[in-house]
């Protein structure tokens, strides 16, 4: 039978702190993974939001054609200054009528 060797307290000490370390990192990689899962949320959410936005910019663009082209079958072509509400037409240079030849 081989002869049993007892360790020193300084060895078992390292051997526990060896152990204690790598405990410690599996805890931080577990901490750096949820954290990683919680940051990856927030980005799906704020692509999400993006998308939505997109398409709601979309619409938005969608009814100023609609508008302005209501706006130009009415009073024509032109400018409107937003802040008095004041409409100015486009000046359009028409050419005289050619008479009528007999």
């Amino acid at each position: 039978m081989a002869e049993e060797t007892k360790f020193s307290e300084d060895e078992l000490k390292s051997l526990k702190d060896l152990q204690n370390s790598y405990q410690q990192k599996q805890l931080q990689f577990g901490q750096v993974r949820v954290q990683r899962l919680l940051v990856q949320q927030q980005l799906d959410a704020i692509d999400d939001a993006e998308v939505k936005i997109e398409s709601d910019y979309s619409e938005v663009q969608e009814t100023e054609r609609k508008l302005v082209e209501e706006l130009n079958k009415k009073y024509g072509p032109g400018s409107l200054d937003p802040t008095t509400g004041v409409f100015t037409p486009t000046e359009t240079t028409e050419k005289p009528e050619k008479p009528e030849k007999a």
